[in-house]
């Protein structure tokens, strides 16, 4: 399962990570946000050695969505070595998300 990184762990977790790093802004009133997050889960077990995966609420987290000019829901961004590396706005089929991790690594 996904953690949800407060704004807080989001330094430490996302942007001192060697690793790369899935974050899923995401909202709990959104739907495709909510059709998303069995998707986002099953990553984090089946990918879990190869790629870090986070949550984060945008109203929780209103200066890092700020920040990252998270303008819709879910906006999932990838991070390397603490840069944003790539993005994917929307809900997406699983296999498109494997494919753009496998392609990052």
């Amino acid at each position: 399962m996904a953690k949800q990184l407060t704004p807080q762990e989001f330094q430490s977790e996302v942007l001192d990570s060697k690793d790369l790093v899935l974050v899923d802004f995401f909202a709990t009133w959104c739907g495709p946000c909510k059709m998303m997050a069995p998707v986002i889960d099953q990553l984090a077990e089946e990918m879990n050695g190869k790629v870090k995966i986070f949550k984060i609420d945008v109203d929780e987290a209103r200066d890092l969505a700020a920040k990252y000019r998270i303008m819709s829901v879910p906006t999932l961004m990838f991070f390397k070595n603490g840069e944003v590396a790539d993005q994917i706005m929307g809900a997406v089929p699983k296999d498109r998300l494997v494919d753009k991790i496998n392609e990052l690594l």
